[in-house]
């Protein structure tokens, strides 16, 4: 019998569970953070280290309260985290500000400057990360900081994702060339890659700009898939927790990764991380090269098998902003949707209202919804928002399948299925296939998981995956609801692409929306000017 702590790290909070190798799940804690926003830039989005770690240390001490054991009982502790959630650091690991969340979309002008650098200099690592790079990943993120933050260069020592942040911060490592590097977070978000040399050549970086100079040996340390150790509980960290120290905590990796891992996701399986975002997580036994997916990483979800991510970037933030127009909550304007049907509100819901993650990888995008008459309802929007999601994974599943990634079963995870069965249904009709979603939330369970890895308790993930894994309700499709859905997908195809390609007829319309209220944003002076 073994007993650990098992960390999730999510976008407004931090879930930490107790976790026995024989009896499961002893009891868990939350913590909130805040979440930096700003009304006149819709694309800012930050949190603070400290707030994070502060966090941490009291849903820890909760958590272990609430399980009614002892410190010495714990044998390890591992964590995941929101990404590409990236902090530039100085000097012992001290931070130069605040973490660019994994929904900071400011570095968009950046991520198209690699994306064309990488094709104009035929760079292959592209190829592994969907052919087109992102703002919301690490080296936009890490450039955007360099051109904003000039007082500040002189200081920068490194940048680090999240989940590798936290593990050093927790083992008291200060010295950044000895802190463990997650390939998850670095093989999805910073075109590191293995068979290629690691991370792209020093003179690629410069020329996309002179910044960069310096910036890859500076990102240079051990990286190490999540079976690997990053370190152990150092004596301040483990009394601030209520831990031992010296437990063992393996090398972090991001929150839908390890979500899909607690799911019960195996070889061939596709798991849908549906929360304030969607992550699409799937674990293929050899590499298929898939344009426009989030990254396609040896031993990222599986140490020993290859990991595929996809996504939407907002999905839950979308069912709130919806509810919240309406002066109600989600659960509240819910009530009633078991009786809608496929297609009934006439809508249709393109869910870009933070941009297009995965196939397009384009931020420059807004929500569409197409059909509005006179007696809609905000109700039926939120129908619609959620038939918008499932046929939106449809067309990621479409772009895999096309590629040669086998998709056996698919999985819906993450927060918002254990309580909606609604959506469940939706996404089996709009699928086309059975729909798997854990009886019991499996949020920190992939991260226990690993513990028990990192302590001994179990020799394989599937070996714990049968132990303490819950099962699964299946929602089966429903023939007639198909058949509307497959009429429906036929128009959310044309138009997803009409609107979201920049080069199609249409695809000039949300951006000229986007320039043009973002310049009533600016200040009078810069206003006139422009």
């Amino acid at each position: 019998m073994a007993v650990v702590v098992g960390v999730d790290f999510g976008t407004l909070s931090v879930r930490v569970s107790i976790v026995d190798s024989e009896r499961g799940m002893l009891a868990f804690a939350v913590s909130e953070y805040p979440l930096h926003r700003k009304r006149e830039d819709p694309e800012y989005a930050t949190q603070s280290h400290e707030d994070h770690m502060r966090a941490l240390a009291a849903a820890t001490r909760e958590a272990v309260k609430h399980a009614g054991i002892s410190a010495e009982q714990v044998e390890a502790i591992a964590l995941d985290t929101t990404g590409s959630s990236v902090i530039p650091v100085g000097k012992d690991l001290r931070p130069l500000g605040e973490y660019y969340l994994w929904c900071d979309h400011r570095a968009k002008t950046e991520a198209e400057e690699i994306t064309a650098a990488a094709d104009r200099e035929k760079l292959e690592a592209i190829e592994w990360c969907g052919g087109v790079y992102s703002s919301e990943w690490g080296f936009s993120k890490l450039l955007h900081w360099l051109r904003h933050n000039p007082e500040k260069r002189k200081d920068f020592i490194s940048a680090f994702e999240h989940c590798d942040m936290v593990a050093a911060t927790l083992c008291g490592i200060t010295d950044p060339r000895k802190v463990n590097r997650s390939i998850c977070a670095m093989g999805h978000k910073w075109l590191w890659n293995a068979k290629l040399g690691g991370l792209p050549p020093e003179d690629f970086l410069t020329k996309v700009d002179p910044l960069f100079a310096g910036v890859r040996k500076k990102l240079q340390g051990e990286y190490a898939t999540s079976d690997q150790i990053a370190g152990r509980l150092s004596p301040f960290w483990a009394d601030k927790l209520g831990l031992k120290p010296g437990i063992p905590i393996p090398v972090g990796a991001f929150d839908a990764h390890w979500d899909a891992i607690g799911a019960g996701c195996r070889t061939d399986d596709m798991v849908n991380v549906i929360g304030t975002s969607t992550c699409i997580v799937g674990i293929t036994p050899s590499p298929n090269l898939v344009p426009g997916v989030c990254g396609v990483v040896q031993g990222s979800v599986h140490p020993q098998r290859t990991g595929i991510e996809a996504g939407l970037s907002a999905v839950g933030d979308i069912f709130n902003a919806i509810a919240a127009r309406a002066g109600m909550d989600v659960a509240s304007l819910s009530k009633g949707l078991e009786s809608y049907h496929a297609g009934q509100t006439g809508l249709l819901r393109m869910t870009w209202d933070n941009g297009d993650r995965t196939v397009l990888v384009n931020p420059n995008l807004r929500g569409i919804t197409l059909g509005w008459n006179l007696q809609g309802t905000a109700q039926d929007e939120l129908f619609a928002a959620i038939e918008g999601t499932a046929l939106h994974t449809r067309v990621i599943f479409d772009r895999m399948e096309s590629k040669g990634v086998r998709v056996q079963r698919v999985i819906n995870a993450g927060g918002i299925p254990q309580k909606n069965e609604v959506l469940n249904r939706v996404y089996a009709n709009v699928l086309g296939r059975p729909v798997l979603v854990p009886t019991k939330s499996v949020t920190s369970l992939g991260s226990a998981i690993f513990a028990f890895l990192a302590a001994g308790a179990f020799k394989t993930i599937e070996e714990a995956q049968d132990k303490i894994c819950p099962p699964h309700r299946v929602f089966e499709p429903n023939p007639s609801e198909r058949r509307v859905y497959d009429d429906l997908y036929r128009l959310f195809s044309r138009i997803y692409f009409a609107f979201g390609e920049k080069p199609a007829e249409m695809g000039d319309v949300l951006p000229a929306l986007i320039r043009i209220s973002e310049s009533r944003h600016k200040p009078e002076s810069t206003a006139k000017t422009a």
